[in-house]
C-alpha cells in the first residue's frame, strides 16, 4: 500500500496552517511554493484534501511524458517533465492535483492585442455566476502551469510538514505501519476494556 495523508475532519479548525507550512517547505527546497492540499469547507465542516497515493494512480496512467511516477510507496511528480496538459488534474478522482506555475521573467504583457485582464474577463462571461474560474479551466498568457499534487515532503526526513505543524493533530500519514499500529493499540484496548471471563 502507498502511503498518504490524510485529515480528520472532526478535529480540523480550518486555520490553513497546513498550507502555509506545504507553501513553505516547498519554496524553500525550490519546488513550486503554491500548497499541495486545500482546506475545503463547508456549512458544518472543514478538512484538508490530499493527493491518495492510489496504488493504480490514474493521474500517472494518463500523463504523457511520464513525469507522475511510482516511487518509494507513493506517487511522484517530477515538475521539471510537466508540460503542464492538465490531464493528470482531470483524471484524479479526488480532485487533489492542481495547476499553478510562474511566469518568465520579463514577460510580455499582451499577446497578439489580447492581456490578462481580457483573458479574466473572457472567463467571466463563460462562467458569469462564478468569477473565479476553476483552474483547470483558466489560463493565463506566459505562465506555463505546472502540476501540483502532494509528494509527502520526500526531502524531509521529519515527513510531510502539515502533520508536523497542524496545531489539532488533525493530519495522519497513512502506511502499512501506521495500521498495523492501530490495529495494535484497537486489540490492546479491547483487552483491557473486555469483562473478565469467569473461570
Amino acid at each position: 500500500m502507498n502511503r498518504f495523508v490524510i485529515g480528520d475532519p472532526k478535529d480540523c479548525i480550518g486555520c490553513n496552517t497546513c498550507m502555509a507550512a506545504c507553501s513553505e517547505v516547498h519554496k524553500a527546497f525550490g519546488l513550486q511554493s503554491f500548497p499541495r492540499l486545500q482546506v475545503m469547507r463547508n456549512d458544518d465542516i472543514t478538512v484538508p484534501i490530499l493527493c491518495r497515493h492510489c496504488d493504480d494512480a490514474p493521474c500517472a496512467t494518463v500523463c504523457p511524458v511520464h513525469a507522475i511516477t511510482h516511487k518509494n510507496d507513493s506517487i511522484q511528480l517530477n515538475e521539471s517533465l510537466c508540460i503542464g496538459c492538465k490531464l493528470c488534474g482531470i483524471a484524479c478522482p479526488f480532485g487533489a492535483i492542481t495547476q499553478h506555475g510562474s511566469g518568465p521573467i520579463d514577460a510580455p504583457t499582451h499577446y497578439e492585442n489580447f492581456s490578462f485582464e481580457q483573458s479574466v474577463a473572457r472567463d467571466v462571461r463563460l462562467a458569469p455566476d462564478n468569477t473565479n474560474v476553476h483552474n483547470m479551466l483558466a489560463w493565463q498568457p506566459g505562465v506555463k502551469a505546472v502540476a501540483i499534487k502532494c509528494d509527502l515532503c520526500y526531502f524531509r526526513p521529519e515527513g510531510p510538514a502539515c502533520v508536523q505543524t497542524c496545531p489539532t493533530k488533525t493530519l495522519f500519514v497513512i502506511s502499512d505501519e501506521s495500521i498495523a499500529q492501530a490495529n495494535q493499540h484497537k486489540r490492546e484496548m479491547a483487552m483491557v476494556n473486555s469483562p473478565a471471563i469467569p473461570r
